[in-house]
């Protein structure tokens, strides 16, 4: 894998991203940190030690609103339908579902959309269908997209490729599959990243983002939980 992804970088512009597992994730920027989706007991994660200054919270699962989780003294988003400044940060909410039959089993999923260090990043919760084609509009070419590949609560793994396919990104960090410490009943991260000719892997440690060394085609990048 390309050292621009895994060579620590302090410098300013580069945002450091730390998966936590399940759809736990850690953006820095050196001056504020953004989380999602914290989860909370019984999912088999250790619940770690994690401060940020924003929260994000798809939706209201204990697996994912875990507010609890983290230190300090975060200001937390769960629903954005107006753009909203947020410690600098320009995030955008988009209403999608939980499930495939428009939220009738098991509610709704806020999809967040922000940017840092000019690179746009989308987080698509627990979201359960593909995107319909405003929603697809709204979240069209991010930089980074965090997608559920697991399938059961999600898109499953044709899913998640197909909203790959739709939303067009840079580079792909799957989630919610299933990993030796998850308890629940997923898939794995291979029935998806099968689908791709360009997966990497990142390995237990983080990786470090620049706007300017963004790659021009699709990568795959399979982070370990750290």
């Amino acid at each position: 894998m390309s050292g621009i992804y895994l060579s620590e970088d302090t410098s300013p512009g580069a945002i450091k991203v730390t998966w936590l597992g399940h759809s736990l994730f850690l953006f820095e920027d050196g001056k504020v940190g953004l989380l999602t989706d914290p989860y909370g007991e019984g999912i088999g994660y250790p619940l770690p030690e994690v401060s940020a200054d924003v929260v994000l919270v798809s939706h209201a699962h204990h697996d994912h609103n875990n507010i609890a989780l983290v230190k300090g003294d975060p200001e937390v988003v769960e629903e954005a339908r107006e753009p909203r400044t947020v410690k600098g940060i320009d995030i955008r909410g988009i209403e999608t579902a939980h499930d495939a039959k428009g939220g009738r089993e098991r509610g709704a999923n806020w999809v967040f959309a922000w940017e840092m260090g000019g690179i746009a990043f989308v987080h698509m919760g627990d979201i359960g269908h593909l995107p319909s084609p405003e929603q697809a509009e709204a979240l069209s070419r991010p930089d980074v997209l965090l997608l559920p590949v697991g399938g059961v609560y999600t898109v499953d793994a044709a899913g998640a490729a197909e909203c790959v396919r739709v939303l067009n990104p840079r580079i792909v960090i799957p989630m919610h599959y299933k990993t030796p410490d998850c308890l629940l009943p997923f898939g794995g991260v291979e029935e998806f990243t099968a689908r791709f000719a360009d997966v990497r892997r990142a390995g237990k440690q983080p990786i470090w983002l620049r706007k300017e060394t963004l790659p021009e085609e699709l990568i795959v990048i399979v982070m370990d939980y750290v």
